[in-house]
């Protein structure tokens, strides 16, 4: 196909048209979600500054913490870094992947 200058004009001012729309709606969409952004860490400030709401700040503060990591009768008195968090908190890892080929081998689809 030849394109004649006319042509040629023409496509250019349809794609610069739909250039400028895109950005526009780009720019709103960004300009909306940072106002969102705003209003939601206003609210947290907001939320934060008012004591009556949250009255304990810290996590060091809250009584719960402090009775489970008691030295004397705490259910997790070694510590944050002791055996028993060590042994609640960490996984281990199984190989399944000779019974997922198995799986596979026999028609099974899998999904993830």
């Amino acid at each position: 196909m030849i394109m004649n200058r006319r042509g040629f004009i023409k496509a250019c001012g349809i794609m610069t048209g739909y250039a400028v729309l895109g950005m526009n709606i780009t720019k709103e969409a960004v300009a909306s979600s940072m106002s969102f952004v705003g209003l939601r860490q206003k609210s947290v400030y907001d939320a934060d500054a008012n004591s009556k709401i949250y009255a304990i700040r810290k996590s060091q503060d809250n009584p719960m913490i402090k009775k489970i990591y008691d030295k004397k009768d705490g259910f997790l008195h070694e510590g944050p870094c002791g055996h028993m968090s060590h042994h609640l908190l960490h996984t281990h890892y199984i190989d399944r992947s000779a019974k997922i080929a198995i799986l596979k081998d026999k028609g099974f689809k899998l999904n993830f």
